[in-house]
């Protein structure tokens, strides 16, 4: 698909009919002109014909990779980096089709990974608890999560689960996304966690997050199981590894 944006966002997509086209329509009326890819993993409500209607309506602005199942939002997410490094996006976007992550605040994320960023996370904690309408529950095994993630790693990072991140492609190029291991929200951890020890400079950028409205949440008891106890293995793995530094070239 040609491009004229050097800006793309990668929107995975299951069920989420209630969803597609508005959220497709809002990136497009950014004021800073913004691509789409959308995974879909063969939705059973329909979702992707909505995502075929907007292509035809918005040709070489809207793109979508069918895949033949529920396979993961990591794969899905390195499936779609992929693809838009090869494209040769400069600026690469990931955000959920839900509207928890507000579309206009793309434009912000990427002023500042054009400002010398190279991976631009929009935190939910960097400044407080910034989230609307989720059980308090939720809240709490969200924020304290991060604060564990942030604690084992030690990573300098507030919003480590957060999945509204603008990379530079640089990163993606530079990160072994084949040995990214993780599948669920896990994998956004991971995904910091590698950028953060090859030496690119991670920053946070504070935004509201808001419970989504239509369809239902993908989250899942496992999907907590699996950060918990992978975050553990993660920085244990990293103690015996060489990681490249990039920090030299950062700017």
């Amino acid at each position: 698909m040609p491009h004229k944006s050097d800006s793309v966002v990668i929107i995975p997509m299951y069920n989420e009919i209630e969803n597609a086209a508005a959220i497709i329509e809002a990136v497009l009326a950014l004021p800073v002109p913004f691509d789409i890819l959308v995974i879909d993993d063969n939705s059973p409500d329909g979702t992707a014909a909505i995502v075929k209607a907007k292509m035809a309506e918005h040709p070489g602005r809207v793109d979508i990779i069918e895949r033949s199942g529920k396979l993961g939002l990591g794969t899905a997410y390195i499936t779609g980096f992929k693809e838009c490094v090869a494209r040769g996006y400069d600026f690469i976007c990931e955000m959920d089709a839900d509207f928890s992550h507000n579309p206009a605040d793309l434009v912000i994320l990427r002023k500042r990974a054009e400002e010398g960023a190279d991976v631009v996370v929009g935190s939910r904690y960097v400044t407080g608890v910034n989230v609307v309408n989720w059980p308090m529950g939720r809240v709490l095994m969200s924020y304290y999560a991060s604060k564990y993630v942030r604690l084992i790693t030690r990573m300098p990072v507030h919003d480590t689960t957060a999945g509204f991140v603008c990379y530079r492609r640089r990163v993606l190029e530079a990160l072994p996304l084949d040995k990214i291991k993780f599948k669920g929200y896990a994998f956004q951890i991971e995904m910091k966690f590698t950028a953060y020890k090859y030496g690119f400079k991670v920053v946070e950028e504070p935004i509201i997050f808001v419970n989504r409205v239509l369809g239902t949440s993908k989250m899942s008891s496992g999907i907590f199981g699996e950060a918990v106890f992978g975050v553990i293995r993660l920085k244990w793995n990293s103690l015996f590894k060489k990681f490249p530094d990039y920090s030299k070239n950062n700017g």
